[in-house]
């Protein structure tokens, strides 16, 4: 005979909530993307004070905003109390964000 305690089954909503509790104290890196720009090392190595890199994207263009090496939205520059920011402007469907796990 077993004398431990039977514990009552958990509500599904509930479990998924428990799950997800585990999940938000877990840091990202969260990184806003001007542009990109490939170069040689001698270009590189060019570079000083007043050098101007030509990145792939137009003035104005939606920046990516990336976790963890991911895309996951894209917005525009913004400039709050001296400092940048970014207001997101559109968010990457949930379906086209697991496409690009692929």
């Amino acid at each position: 005979m077993t004398t431990g305690a039977v514990e009552a089954p958990v509500p599904e909503g509930e479990v998924s909530t428990r799950r997800l509790d585990l999940l938000l104290d877990v840091p990202l890196d969260v990184t806003v993307e001007l542009g990109r720009n490939r170069m040689t090392i001698q270009d590189l190595l060019a570079l000083s004070p007043g050098s101007v890199l030509e990145l792939d994207k137009i003035a104005g263009e939606p920046l990516d905003i990336v976790v963890n090496d991911r895309l996951i939205a894209r917005g525009e520059a913004v400039v709050i109390n001296d400092k940048f920011g970014i207001r997101i402007t559109d968010i990457i469907s949930k379906s086209e964000r697991i496409a690009r796990l692929r």
